[in-house]
């Protein structure tokens, strides 16, 4: 990651050991069968495996998720038939405000969201560089073993963190503690003695502190990998949920690493929630295989995100500096890629 993101202490690297790392390893017919979690239908189940394996050129079918809310999202507001757009950018040789200026200059329009990565101890920003007026910031603040919080021992970095935020000009959308049912954070249950309920209370012991700060401009984002490991009871979405009153946007992470289809990614959290939450998708990127494979998927999830009128945001992982990775996740690795990205920043459905 730039410079251009680090805190006045350091700026966490988001996977260095992560979920995109260890999707990497797994084959594909072994993440469908982890993708089977409690909140998923029989009949989801039973083609879980095909649909992680199929060709990102299938077209979605009309939608069969739930009834969607049309209102919520707290201070961020959820806008029913519009999706905010936006980016965690970390660009080679680019400052944020130049990749911003970069991506303005090739999409003809500015990041709706500007999602940067913090640590648990660092000092969370009061300003972020470069963010465009109508831009809505998206605050990833990693976690730590849950005992820290749950103690009491960590209350004063988080009422320090809450003033901070609070001091933005605008709502803010935090996004703690993310991919919470994985195995490879600190803060995950898998880590923390397979105690699901350590997690809710470190997360509602830190709402709970912001709400004492009076940071009303904060919007509590939720954010679970697409599929759970290990698979088990403890480790579901509906596990580790903090509760209704405790979330606002409930987001997912989730990359075409082995051609999945979006709704293999993106439709058990969209059918689990979407009655309750708006639905945010906090990461997204898709390898390229060569020719139109990059392009076309980034068409089909524009097409899955139009016909899923819960999700109300979209932040795609753009960057050529991710650590470990060969691959390039930013959106203009051809011009087919990044004519498809245009094409879909341009729509009514992206306009938010």
């Amino acid at each position: 990651m730039t410079a251009a993101h680090r805190a006045p202490t350091r700026l966490s690297r988001r996977h260095v050991v992560g979920g995109l790392a260890a999707l990497a390893a797994v084959p594909a017919t072994v993440l469908a069968v982890r993708a089977l979690t409690a909140e998923q239908t029989a009949a989801e189940a039973t083609s879980s495996p095909g649909r992680a394996a199929a060709s990102a050129s299938a077209r979605p079918g009309p939608s069969a998720g739930p009834k969607a809310v049309t209102k919520g999202g707290g201070p961020v507001p959820f806008r029913p038939g519009r999706a905010m757009l936006g980016a965690y950018l970390g660009l080679e040789g680019r400052s944020l405000t130049e990749s911003l200026a970069l991506r303005k200059r090739q999409l003809g329009r500015d990041e709706r969201i500007v999602h940067v990565f913090y640590d648990f101890k660092d000092t969370l920003p009061s300003v972020i560089e470069g963010l465009p007026a109508k831009a809505t910031p998206m605050v990833s603040w990693r976690g730590c073993p849950l005992s820290e919080i749950t103690s009491g021992a960590s209350d004063a970095l988080i009422a320090r963190a809450a003033r901070r935020l609070k001091r933005q000009d605008r709502p803010v959308l935090l996004r703690w503690g993310w991919e919470m049912n994985g195995d490879w954070y600190a803060w995950s249950a898998a880590r923390n003695d397979r105690d699901n309920k350590a997690y809710i209370k470190a997360w509602q012991r830190l709402h709970d502190i912001f709400t004492r700060e009076k940071a009303t401009n904060v919007s509590w984002v939720w954010s679970p990998n697409w599929n759970s490991a290990p698979v088990e009871p403890w480790n579901t979405f509906a596990a580790l949920y903090p509760g209704d009153e405790y979330v606002d946007w409930v987001g997912v992470s989730g990359y075409n690493l082995h051609r999945e289809t979006p709704d293999t990614l993106f439709g058990p959290i969209y059918r689990g929630y979407a009655a309750r939450k708006p639905i945010l998708i906090t990461e997204v990127g898709s390898m390229d295989r060569g020719g139109r494979t990059k392009a076309d998927w980034v068409t089909l999830f524009a097409e899955w995100v139009e016909a899923h009128p819960g999700i109300g945001g979209v932040t795609w992982f753009d960057t050529d500096t991710h650590p470990g990775y060969a691959e390039k996740w930013r959106i203009d690795t051809d011009a087919e890629a990044l004519a498809a990205y245009k094409a879909m920043a341009a729509s009514a459905r992206f306009s938010g």
